[in-house]
């Protein structure tokens, strides 16, 4: 199923709630973000993740970008977040670039 606007907003909504099902959508839409998919096809939308996706689901795009093996729960980037919410958006915005520089992607 390809991803649309406000997907992310739907995200955030089961996020709040505690959702069990926020790690399968998070998988999904980093998934659709690393393939530029849906409505992530359009660089605006790629664009406006960075402000809307939370950081560990733009890490895990970017590290599938890169051509690493990104199956599975990365669960360190959540706790990475945490612990140091900087160092998460500066791996992210890293690995986002690296990716780019690899395949022309962003």
């Amino acid at each position: 199923m390809p991803t649309r606007a406000g997907d992310e907003a739907a995200r955030d909504l089961l996020d709040e709630n505690r959702d069990y099902r926020t790690a399968k959508v998070d998988a999904w839409l980093a998934h659709a973000l690393a393939d530029e998919s849906g409505h992530y096809a359009d660089p605006a939308a790629c664009t406006a993740a960075v402000g809307l996706l939370p950081v560990p689901v733009r890490a895990r795009a970017a590290l599938a970008r890169t051509g690493a093996p990104v199956d599975g729960d990365l669960e360190f980037a959540g706790h990475l977040a945490q612990a140091d919410p900087a160092a998460t958006t500066a791996l992210a915005a890293w690995l986002e670039n690296a990716a780019a520089v690899k395949g022309g992607t962003a």
